[in-house]
């Protein structure tokens, strides 16, 4: 195989708990973890030279050792003993610096690309350990779908597939620092999410359950730095969303739909009123069984 060309979901926090901290300085977290058909597209090629490149379509985004991809590709071949040269392209799509995981998912793939290409035979659980050293959403992105993640968010038990629903992602035009986040969260008043009423409704099927307890501690931080955050939440629900949530550490704003009508109408109408640098309208995405 010369070429092998790989879709990087983007995902969303449906729930995000803090349940306390290590003595490492890392957050124990509790979260539920989806996928959606957002996604940048990631073709590795082999080339005659020994060498590494990437090639974007962003112009600020690194393409040298500080490029995730750039990173786990270079340390597969150098614990794989890999002498072959490989030209990356990696076109963008999911909003840099957004809360929805691009580049992890992007590293995530680049990882199955390169146990796909050279037949590496590396079992899920190497490829998540090789993940987890350069990010603790990584393992996840391996998987992807539906997903309860614990520990660092390296922990991943599968759950049933998440009931079909539209999805709107709102990015103001804000940048938010997952580690300020984390420095200026009080564990001691934070209101934990309802995770297991969330994972009964997800056995269930219930969407509209799933809308009402959505819950992301990490809004406490973020909203307040923010509140246009909580200004798209509240357009959301009044658009007709089941739901409005921050995922992850910011700032992008989703919302569930179950009705595709409603879905683009608050995407017309969050553009018309200028409240995101990036919006987008699609599905959830769920692994087949």
């Amino acid at each position: 195989m010369n070429e092998i060309n790989l879709k990087a979901r983007a995902k969303i926090n449906i729930s995000l708990d803090v349940t306390g901290k290590r003595k490492d300085g890392y957050h124990d977290v509790l979260m539920v973890m989806q996928t959606v058909n957002l996604f940048d597209k990631i073709t590795i090629r082999k080339i005659k030279k020994d060498d590494l490149k990437i090639k974007t379509n962003l112009a600020y985004l690194p393409t040298d050792n500080r490029n995730l991809v750039h990173k786990v590709i270079q340390h597969i071949k150098e614990i794989k003993g890999i002498k072959t040269g490989l030209h990356i392209e990696l076109f963008k799509v999911i909003p840099v610096s957004a809360g929805l995981g691009g580049g992890s998912s992007d590293a995530a793939m680049a990882i199955l690309g390169m146990n796909s290409m050279f037949r590496l035979n590396m079992e899920l659980e190497e490829m998540m350990a090789i993940g987890l050293k350069f990010g603790a959403d990584i393992p996840y992105c391996l998987i992807g779908g539906t997903a309860l993640a614990e520990g660092i968010g390296e922990q991943i038990t599968k759950l049933p597939n998440f009931p079909y629903c539209y999805v709107v992602l709102a990015k103001p035009g804000i940048n938010v620092s997952t580690p300020y986040v984390y420095q200026h969260l009080n564990l001691n008043t934070i209101v934990h999410p309802e995770t297991k009423t969330i994972l009964d409704a997800i056995e269930l099927k219930d969407l509209q359950s799933i809308g009402h307890h959505m819950h992301n501690v990490l809004e406490d931080v973020t909203i307040k730095e923010y509140p246009i955050i909580q200004k798209i939440k509240e357009d959301m629900i009044q658009y007709g969303a089941l739901g409005a949530m921050m995922s992850g550490s910011g700032p992008t704003v989703f919302g569930l739909f179950d009705n595709k009508k409603k879905a683009y109408k608050t995407g017309y109408q969050l553009k018309y009123h200028n409240y995101a640098k990036f919006i987008y309208t699609t599905t959830i995405y769920n692994r087949k069984r």
